[in-house]
């Protein structure tokens, strides 16, 4: 095995060799369900009439009585995939490539449980165990490594399958639901129960072809999810998830238990806007810009960016303003120039937005497409760009009633994959929220978003006459006037003018807040007196939290950041992406400059100001909902004494008369 780094190869000859084991695997084995329930059990033959039904035998024995009682069940993978298809006697082509796929994942999950073997030592245990001589103090630590072994079969199984079918799939889907059968007795073990309930599955949901790969490929989803779960509480795992392992032929890289995806592009189809085309929106504009170049400093063979590393790297942003100021175009904006920096780099660009469409009523999809959302954006081996756009309808507040269990399940996924115990942030790819309306998001999925955009769209003479003649077009001969065409939309005088206004806070409530903390301990200008005014925040609101001072921080980190990458590194690769890790580290770290006291009382009357608006809106619709509920008690109150006191007059009518 050669070694490039911490990438170690998996040699196609040590693969070819287990094809006949794959292939035998496949054709057909006996396997007992220990976990899993067959999903038909097939009836049981008609009986003479007379003849007593007794019951299964149930041992007595100590220790027996808890054993399954179950019949092992020929499994025969072929025969079942051959069967999807009952008008046609031949192998279709889908069924043959579904075939060769499975004894490829097969092999290679078998390659790697011997790699595994000879670098963690259990090949020598299974010899010594083999030979009667293994000794009785290492009996333990032979466990733990067949049950490791058992999980890295199961898991690399699944992942070649889901990435050798991944170029075979269509639109069609199957909902198989979870893997239940994983056993880490040892690998084989391992294996027999993923080909049992993967043929159980298929005999339930794949009535043709196209059912035949979405199903194979939910299912490794499931068996790799599953895999990956239990792994992160098992021992001695350490020889296979130190290194990544590649097989070149499928061009697949085993990176530990994460899911390995084909590095492809999204084909875009929207309108590409020019910065000077964003109107206005000066800060929001002046950060797409500089995250859009950050995420081409990302290093594919350390899977790492330097700006993640150093800090001030944008993952999550949240982009609010009122409807028609500029957030779709701020996103076009942005998608364009990360789409044309990957072109002249050749790196594979990804694009996608989760919209209202992805919201499902069936139970449990709405968290499936999140997750399938997250999974595509993330993949290390992509530049990334993913966009929830109208997240306050998309996203439910927890507790809320008019929320759908679809919305719910959706700020679950969203809340654990950009602030959850198991996020990594590589640096290649990021998340922008977009609402009209933020005060109806959940408060935290919302400060889960790293930074804030404000795009509140032209705001100046200069923004107004711009967008106009922007808008106008050329097919008019309207003289233009006495104005500097795009002058005022120059990113760094506007960004100036636009920091600079974050000296003080823009929100009534929060300015109250600064005006007291400065008239009782003055300028904030060393660390004790910001921390101060950051305990005065959170008395007045106390949603502000440390996630909050958390996200000050980045936001400080950004502006040490803030430097324009010369557009001749994004134009001539040579000079920066190519380089490696360490270099464009060191090119980075050059630029960088010092945190200063401004920036952070800007950042933090930016971050605060963003959170007060968002209260005082939800406060204030939450005021006029309640109103209007009472105005409603009222008149129902009114009415109802109306009819009260009108039946009465009836009554006492009807009785004069009687």
């Amino acid at each position: 095995m050669s070694i490039s780094g911490n990438q170690m190869e998996l040699r196609e000859d040590d693969i070819r060799k287990h094809y006949a084991a794959a292939a035998a695997m496949l054709e057909g084995f006996d396997h007992t369900p220990r976990i899993a329930k067959p999903a038909a059990e097939s009836a049981a033959p008609e009986r003479s009439p007379g003849v007593a039904r007794t019951r299964r035998f149930r041992s007595t024995t100590p220790g027996l009585v808890t054993r399954s009682t179950a019949r092992p069940e020929g499994v025969h993978l072929i025969a079942r995939i051959e069967a999807a298809d009952d008008d046609d006697p031949l192998t279709s082509p889908l069924q043959a490539t579904l075939q060769q796929c499975l004894r490829r994942a097969l092999a290679v999950s078998l390659a790697m449980g011997e790699a595994y073997a000879e670098a963690s030592g259990l090949g020598d245990l299974k010899r010594a165990n083999l030979a009667g001589s293994l000794d009785a103090a290492r009996k333990g630590e032979f466990t733990d490594l067949l049950a490791a072994e058992a999980l890295i079969a199961a898991h690399v199984f699944a992942n070649a399958a889901a990435y050798l079918l991944a170029p075979h799939g269509s639109e069609t889907q199957a909902e198989v639901g979870e893997a239940e059968e994983l056993l880490t007795d040892n690998a084989p073990l391992a294996l027999h129960g993923a080909l049992w309930e993967l043929d159980q599955k298929l005999a339930v949901h794949a009535p043709d072809d196209a059912h035949l790969v979405a199903a194979t490929a939910a299912y490794a989803e499931q068996l790799m999810e599953k895999a990956a779960l239990r792994a992160q509480t098992a021992p001695r795992l350490e020889a296979f998830t130190a290194s990544a392992w590649k097989v070149a032929a499928d061009d697949l890289t085993i990176n530990g238990f994460e899911p390995a995806a084909k590095a492809k592009s999204t084909t875009l189809t929207m309108a590409f806007k020019k910065p000077h085309e964003v109107v206005g929106n000066h800060i929001a504009k002046h950060q797409a810009l500089r995250l859009a170049k950050m995420l081409m400093a990302y290093d594919f063979d350390r899977r790492l960016n330097p700006f993640a590393e150093m800090g001030g790297f944008i993952f999550t942003f949240m982009g609010d303003g009122a409807p028609g100021t500029g957030k779709t175009t701020l996103i076009q904006m942005m998608a364009g120039l990360i789409h044309d920096y990957c072109q002249t780099a050749g790196y594979a660009f990804r694009y996608q937005n989760f919209g209202v469409d992805n919201i499902d009523s069936y139970q449990g999809k709405s968290g499936q497409n999140a997750k399938s959302f997250i999974q595509n954006v993330i993949d290390p081996g992509v530049i990334g760009f993913g966009t929830i756009d109208d997240i306050d309808q998309i996203a439910g507040k927890r507790g809320d009633r008019q929320s759908s269990a679809g919305q719910q399940e959706v700020t679950a996924v969203f809340m654990e994959a950009f602030a959850g115990a198991n996020t990594v942030v590589r640096g290649n790819c990021t998340f922008g929220m977009f609402s009209n309306y933020p005060e109806n998001v959940d408060d935290a999925l919302r400060q889960r978003a790293g930074a804030r955009f404000l795009v509140d769209g032209p705001q100046t003479r200069e923004d107004y006459i711009d967008i106009l003649t922007l808008l106008m077009g050329k097919n008019h001969t309207i003289p233009q006037g006495a104005h500097d065409l795009y002058g005022a939309q120059e990113i760094k005088q506007a960004v100036a003018r636009s920091f600079e206004a974050h000296n003080r806070p823009q929100e009534p409530g929060l300015a109250a807040v600064f005006d007291r903390v400065q008239d009782q301990i003055g300028a904030l200008d060393d660390l004790a007196k910001l921390g101060t005014y950051l305990k005065a925040i959170q008395a007045a609101d106390p949603r502000f939290t440390g996630r909050a001072i958390k996200n000050i921080t980045d936001a400080v980190k950004v502006r040490a950041m803030d430097f324009e990458l010369p557009d001749e590194w994004m134009e001539n690769p040579e000079l920066f992406l190519f380089k490696d890790y360490d270099t464009k580290s060191a090119m980075i770290g050059e630029l960088r400059v010092p945190i200063t006291v401004d920036m952070v009382v800007q950042e933090i009357n930016r971050y605060a100001d963003s959170e007060f608006r968002y209260a005082d809106k939800s406060d204030e619709v939450a005021i006029d909902n309640m109103v209007r509920d009472f105005a409603r008690q009222e008149e129902a109150k009114r009415r109802y004494l109306q009819g009260a006191h009108q039946d009465q007059n009836q009554r006492q009518t009807e009785g004069e008369n009687r």
